[in-house]
């Protein structure tokens, strides 16, 4: 993506290399593993024309998908068996989030789906839809 499209740097992403964010106050976000999550990413972004909102992949380990959503959204859906969902008010543990740079090295994490002036979070009810007509 260029930065022609992408949005300024939001609050919570790091000029440079990534950071650890709390989940609930500047987004809530939604876990999903490995082959999984890059399943439903792929399928997120091909139905919102390549403007998916914010998807952070972990290139390591269990190569963990994270969907972005708007603050106080997670709570307000349930959610399929596999899917770990992280924030919302109310929530009895603290998660931190890693958080890539827009650009440079950001290993071990990257951005699989940019935020964007259009889509600064993922939007719940799309990605709701996606995981059911996976049979997720």
């Amino acid at each position: 993506m260029t930065m022609t499209n992408a949005i300024d740097p939001l609050e919570w992403v790091p000029a440079s290399g990534h950071q650890l964010c709390l989940a609930g106050i500047h987004f809530d976000a939604v876990r999903i593993e490995g082959v999984r999550g890059e399943r439903v990413a792929a399928r997120l972004i091909e139905a919102t024309d390549g403007d998916a909102g914010p998807i952070v992949c972990e290139v390591l380990g269990f190569r963990w998908m994270y969907f972005l959503l708007a603050p106080g959204e997670v709570r307000a859906y349930s959610w399929p068996l596999g899917v770990q969902r992280f924030g919302g008010r109310g929530s009895r543990t603290v998660t931190y989030i890693g958080i890539p740079a827009l650009d440079g090295n950001t290993w071990p994490l990257r951005w699989y789906s940019e935020p964007t002036v259009t889509a600064p979070f993922v939007e719940t009810g799309c990605l709701r839809a996606v995981l059911e007509d996976a049979g997720l």
